[in-house]
């Protein structure tokens, strides 16, 4: 039987996938051991483990040398890329919000002023408002987008929300949702051929246990 290779995006959806593994009965303590390796044996199952950041997941995945990953559908959607996405794991809840300032919550929408918009996503903002029919200018931020608005380079914001506390404690309100967001799992199209019992093994155990 091959060993196939799946690549965790590290962090929570790392933990979480784990915590699934092992619910499934899978052996992880290779990678809750710790340390500083980034491929890891599961002792009972043929499966390698290989820790990456989540646009990393999609492009090991994409370019064949990992058979799946975990990835969440923020990065899917920002990135994109030729996979098949199996299965929505049902951890890593949150959803992609339009933010603006408190006092501007009301107006936002009304006019015909182009609007500017902070992004860590510039791809799914600009889908957004293209499926809306509005004309704005795109910037993108790489750290803590909510000082936009606050520092006047953008009129709103396009970010992950989970519980909203942070927008709130910068003087932001949500007005919109823009797509829910979850972890998921995804196949190289070649492996799903190749491995196709092996993989279809792994989904079952997943989906019965997630």
């Amino acid at each position: 039987m091959n060993r196939l290779r799946i690549a965790l995006t590290k962090g929570r959806l790392q933990d979480n996938s784990l915590k699934l593994f092992e619910r499934a009965g899978l052996d992880c303590s290779a990678v809750n051991e710790g340390g500083r390796k980034l491929i890891h044996e599961m002792k009972n199952y043929p499966m390698d483990i290989v820790l990456a950041k989540a646009p990393d997941v999609i492009t090991y995945v994409e370019h064949g040398v990992c058979d799946l990953g975990i990835v969440g559908k923020d990065t899917i959607m920002e990135k994109g890329g030729a996979f098949y996405e199996v299965l929505d794991l049902g951890f890593g809840m949150c959803h992609f919000a339009l933010a603006v300032l408190e006092n501007e919550s009301e107006s936002f929408f009304d006019g015909f002023k182009t609007r500017c918009i902070a992004t860590k996503y510039p791809a799914v903002a600009a889908r957004y408002f293209e499926q809306k029919g509005m004309d704005v200018t795109i910037i993108k931020i790489e750290g803590s987008v909510e000082l936009a608005p606050i520092l006047g380079l953008a009129d709103a914001i396009v970010d992950i929300v989970e519980t909203g506390e942070t927008l709130r404690q910068n003087g932001l309100k949500p007005i919109e949702n823009v797509h829910s967001v979850s972890a998921r799992l995804i196949v190289n199209t070649a492996a799903m051929k190749l491995y196709k019992s092996q993989i279809e093994d792994f989904i079952k155990k997943c989906e019965a246990n997630k």
